[in-house]
């Protein structure tokens, strides 16, 4: 486990991943939301996966946008998933730590395999 951060040594956030859960009964609800959400706001629309991807349980669909966006995107993701599963991490560059300990979820806590995972990540582009 890691050192506990201090006010001192919190890393910085530069954005958001959302991921949006869904199955193949639910992939049209999904692909809709995260293509409102990509023509709303200024974010980057990941691939539609109809298969588990990384750490994922389940088919998904990444948003990823800047911090400064955190206050519209998520209260509108929560207003308009419709029962959709939502996996929100930060992204620090320390990937373990963001999916493990500083996740947020809209809906069922899913099982992350976090044995994929990295302790740092590369740059991500948001």
């Amino acid at each position: 486990m890691s050192t506990p951060s201090t006010p001192d040594t919190l890393p910085t956030i530069h954005g958001y991943h959302a991921h949006v859960y869904f199955n193949a009964e639910t992939l049209a609800q999904a692909r809709a939301l995260c293509e409102a959400a990509a023509a709303r706001f200024p974010l980057k629309m990941g691939r539609v996966h109809e298969k588990p991807v990384g750490p994922h349980p389940d088919w998904s669909c990444q948003l990823a946008f800047k911090a400064a966006l955190f206050g519209e995107v998520i209260p509108w993701l929560a207003l308009n998933r419709r029962g959709l599963v939502v996996f929100i991490h930060p992204v620090t560059g320390q990937d373990l730590i963001d999916h493990r300990d500083r996740a947020l979820w809209m809906g069922a806590v899913r099982p992350l395999d976090l044995s994929v995972l990295p302790e740092t990540s590369v740059d991500y582009d948001l």
